[in-house]
């Protein structure tokens, strides 16, 4: 992806949007644990109920591909995540049937999207990103929480300065959060 991309491919201000409801560091560690198996269990959820045999590989597969058009790297890992995801769910759902499977799914989504808002509320002190736009945070949050864990660890970035150009992109929007806040209270 090219600096400075426009539209559904423009990785800085996709990034910039999830990080500014995520600056606190317990709220995004929270997050790199729940988030992919979110993903997961969503994947499992279609092996069990959806019509089509492939509707969790073709889902998969627009993740991963997504992905690897933001960024061709970190795009590429996070697309054999989204390919392990779904050969995961797809053994889950052969071994642990319909019944089971479903329970599964339920108590598995129900703990990690506690788990997440909790994060929000008690440690972010922000309502989560999917309340102001749902799609771009189902679509992003996995590769978001890849590309955070990739950058904390390596140091990766898709390309020099990102990061930095990102970071300035997330003080504005959380600058502009807490204006309309105090206007809200006066």
């Amino acid at each position: 992806m090219a600096q400075g991309g426009g539209g559904v491919l423009d990785l800085e201000r996709h990034f910039a949007f999830y990080g500014a409801y995520h600056s606190n560091p317990v709220n995004v560690f929270i997050h790199a644990l729940f988030v992919w198996p979110i993903f997961l269990t969503a994947l499992l959820l279609l092996h069990l109920t959806a019509p089509s045999l492939h509707a969790a590989a073709v889902g998969a597969a627009i993740y991963g591909a997504f992905y690897v058009s933001l960024d061709r790297r970190s795009g590429a890992v996070a697309a054999v995540l989204c390919f392990l995801c779904w050969a995961a769910s797809a053994a889950l759902a052969a071994r642990l049937g319909f019944s089971i499977g479903c329970k599964v799914v339920l108590v598995a989504q129900l703990f990690c999207w506690t788990m997440q808002f909790i994060g929000h509320g008690v440690f972010e002190k922000r309502a989560p990103a999917l309340l102001d736009n749902l799609v771009q945070a189902f679509l992003m949050a996995p590769y978001f929480v890849l590309l955070e864990i990739l950058h904390k660890f390596s140091g990766y970035e898709p390309y020099p300065g990102f990061h930095a150009n990102v970071q300035k992109l997330i003080d504005a929007k959380r600058k502009e959060w807490e204006d309309k806040k105090a206007k809200k209270r006066t």
